[in-house]
């Protein structure tokens, strides 16, 4: 008798042990897959992709906003109001205030873009708005010719559609990505130059397809594929 007792006890004791294991699986698998991201003052993100999902809220209104031909920017235009390639954009206009910083002057325009009656041209977004200080980087562009030429060696800027690592494969993104986190403010929208204008600015996460290329711009050429088996 006793030895039947113990035999049953056991049995309830393993059931009882299957009936909370199986509870607290159940429990387990109705809970969220991936731990959520605790939002903090800090960056929730890579800061190397940060700038583009802060300003995601603009992409579907960037993708629906009419562009005016007569005004578009071009990659010539991108490119001369730069000393050199890489360095900040100067400013091609007069300033109100040369003591002006962003919040008061710059960013009225250059925060979300726009056409200025005005200047009669559209405005670039800048990529970095909490950056207030603008004046820190760019400088008024006071001549259109060099003051005193130079032998230093000239870094030649990447051409569209030689950027791809494979045939129709996205093209890698030529470029440092500091200063520049927000991929929406020089490659969507009206004021983007029309060269590198996408047509899919509502594909807000761009590095899932588009990755930094680790190679000078000056070896950037259309890629070849080489057969490894031809011994001539």
């Amino acid at each position: 008798m006793k030895k039947r007792l113990g035999i049953i006890s056991l049995f309830v004791l393993l059931f009882i042990a299957f009936i909370v294991v199986w509870n607290f699986s159940y429990q387990t698998g109705l809970e969220e897959a991936y731990i959520p991201i605790e939002k903090t003052q800090a960056n929730s993100y890579i800061p190397s992709e940060s700038g583009v999902f802060q300003r995601s809220e603009f992409a579907l209104e960037y993708a629906n906003m009419p562009i005016d031909k007569n005004h578009e920017r071009t990659l010539d235009s991108y490119y001369n109001n730069r000393a050199y390639h890489g360095a900040p954009p100067s400013i091609p206009h007069t300033i109100k205030d040369e003591k002006s910083f962003g919040g008061n002057t710059c960013l009225q325009c250059h925060q979300n873009g726009g056409f200025v009656s005005k200047f009669n041209a559209y405005a670039p977004v800048t990529p970095h708005p909490e950056m207030v200080n603008c004046r820190q980087c760019h400088v008024a562009q006071n001549s259109r010719t060099l003051f005193k030429s130079a032998n230093l060696i000239k870094v030649q800027a990447p051409k569209v559609g030689v950027n791809n690592a494979l045939i129709g494969t996205p093209p890698m993104i030529p470029h440092q990505i500091q200063m520049r986190e927000n991929c929406l403010s020089c490659h969507a929208g009206p004021a983007a130059p029309k060269e590198i204008r996408v047509s899919h600015p509502e594909r807000i996460n761009c590095r899932q397809c588009h990755v930094p290329t680790d190679r000078l711009v000056s070896e950037i050429k259309p890629f070849t594929r080489t057969n490894s088996n031809n011994d001539e």
